[in-house]
Formats: structure tokens, sequence, C-alpha cells
């Protein structure tokens, strides 16, 4: 079996945009490496049912977010002053995007049209701060939906996730916020898939917070764990997090030990730590499972190289197969 995978990109150095490359799921390697579509610093993409991608972009010197049919022809761009987004996900059921602006610490709904292009249809834009350096404004890292299909934010500046109610038309309403340890720094969220927990993976003091998720856009702390080894003194920040569909293992990455950590996890929603796998590539922004979910894939920023792992679906580790496939400056997997 073949899977299909995009990676989005940096383009400061060599990359031209969106990539796409086979991984043949029995073997765990990787071929045939294609650019499937030019724009300027991709950084995140999604791709609907249809098969419209969405990715961070940016035009004429504004940044924003764009859209491209599902051989990569470009659609649109929805641009306005300022940096573009660092997010993207897609509602299918109310046909509606969302997109995190981390540099405007920006949530921000877009209208999908007939023809898989964008209009903009509302924004929030956070405010306040947190106590660490990288604090000083709102930084919006994440907007997606929860089980119960509110919009959530994770803000990186401010230590919190905002959950917010839409209408079918796209036009946002905030009901709940939750606050992380202070200086924590909200990333990215997951949700198990039959409990009412949720797992906050939290880049600045590199901990994921486990949440009883209340519904309606609610959350309580129930165990903070760290994800590198005690031993461990160096700079590091924490970046993508996954969680396999049986809702048994957790997995999340480490930038600076440059590693992904492996946690087991409880009846009761608690993790424990059960392994700290070495990626070895430099900074690894993101990694995704394969469709069967019997591979990793963990992609580099900087040493522009992609890391397959087998997961071993009874015990939850991972075993290395290869660290040499080359996608330059990749910082996003999507598996299709």
């Amino acid at each position: 079996m073949t899977d299909k995978l995009y990676f989005g990109t940096y383009t400061k150095k060599t990359s031209e945009g969106i990539y796409s490359a086979d991984l043949d799921t029995k073997t765990g390697l990787l071929s045939n490496l294609a650019l499937v579509a030019k724009e300027s610093s991709p950084t995140y993409l999604t791709i609907d049912a249809d098969g419209h991608i969405y990715s961070v972009g940016a035009e004429n010197g504004q940044g924003g977010i764009a859209a491209f049919d599902n051989t990569g022809k470009l659609l649109n761009h929805v641009v306005e002053d300022g940096a573009p987004l660092c997010y993207v996900a897609v509602d299918e059921p109310r046909n509606l995007v969302y997109g995190a602006n981390y540099h405007k610490g920006e949530v921000i709904v877009y209208k999908r049209e007939l023809d898989g292009s964008l209009t903009f249809s509302d924004k929030d834009t956070h405010t306040g701060h947190g106590p660490h350096a990288n604090q000083t404004s709102p930084h919006v890292h994440f907007s997606d939906l929860t089980p119960d299909k509110y919009l959530i934010t994770c803000d990186l500046g401010t230590d919190e996730v905002t959950s917010y109610d839409l209408t079918d038309d796209g036009k946002l309403k905030k009901i709940a916020t939750y606050k992380s340890t202070a200086g924590a720094g909200p990333r990215h969220i997951v949700f198990h898939p039959t409990e009412k927990f949720a797992y906050l993976i939290c880049e600045l003091n590199s901990t994921i917070e486990v949440l009883i998720y209340d519904g309606v856009g609610r959350f309580t702390l129930f165990q903070t764990i760290s994800t590198l080894p005690e031993d461990f003194t160096d700079f590091n920040g924490t970046a993508a997090i996954r969680l396999s569909s049986d809702g048994h293992y957790l997995y999340g990455s480490n930038r600076g030990h440059d590693s992904i950590a492996v946690f087991e996890i409880a009846a009761d929603g608690r993790l424990a730590l059960i392994q700290i796998a070495p990626t070895n590539g430099l900074n690894p922004r993101d990694f995704n499972f394969s469709s069967d979910e019997s591979l990793l894939i963990a992609a580099h920023q900087d040493s522009d190289n992609v890391t397959t792992f087998t997961r071993d679906k009874n015990t939850g580790l991972l075993s290395e197969i290869q660290h040499d496939f080359i996608v330059p400056e990749a910082v996003c997997v999507f598996v299709k």
C-alpha cells in the first residue's frame, strides 16, 4: 500500500513550496519527491475531502492563506497586511476553513466556495501577554475543532486555550477560556477518541498538560508531564502532538533535544513516559502517522531530512527505518 504525503515548507533556502512524496507502508521508505505547488513559505497545510489544498500563503508582500485545487493549481489568496498564518484546518460540515495567525494573535474564519476558493468571514484578535520572553503579545498557534464541534485556539503568547461557538456562516462567539501554567506556551491540542480527555502540548516549558474536557469548550487541569529526560538542561521547544486512534498512545516532538516523546495513556487519561526516540535530524517541527498508523514520519526544518519509524501498535514504541530522505525546509507532514 502507498500513502501520498504532502509537506509544507519554508522557502528561505532551496524549497519552492508544497511537496509530495510516496510512502510505502510495508517498508516505511519514501520516494518520488515532487513539487505540487509553488508558494511562499507554506508552513502548514491541510486538504479537504475534495482534494483542495489550503496552506499558509502570501501575496504581494501581504500574508494570509492560499487555496489550490487537487492538482496544485492556485485558486486564490486571501491576504492582508502583516505576517501569514501558521495553522489551517477544514470544517467540512460547515464548509469553513480556520486559520491561526501567530504574529498578529488572530483566529480567522473563511468560507469555502463551490470551487474550493476562500472568502473572509470573521476573525477575533486576542489580547494579553505572559511572563516568558516570547510572550510579549498574543501568539495564536492552533485553530481547530473540539469533538463537540466548537472552535478552539491555543495561544502561546497568553497561556490560553479559548473556545468559540460558530454560526453556520462562520461568525465567532467566545464562550470559554482555559489558562495553562504561566509561561507554558500552549501550542497544539488533541482529544481522546472516546473519553473526556484532551492533551495540550506546551512549547515554552516542554510539557503536556492533561485536561479533563467538560464539553462546551471547557477544560480542567488533571496532570502535567515533561517531554524531556530528567537530566536534559539545554534549550528545547516542543512542537507537534499526535494521538493514536485507539486512544492508547500519545506522541510529542522535541526541538532542541530532537526527539519524539512517547507516552502510554492510562484508563483515567493519565500519561506515563515510555520512550524518547531520537529523530536523527535538526528541529522535528512536525510528524504524522501513516494511514494505518503502523509508521510515524518526522520532518526536520533545519536539516532537510525526513525520518520514518515503525510504530508497534501493541506497545506504542518507535523503531527507526531511515532518516536520509530529503525534503527541503520541511515543517508540516500531511497524510492523504
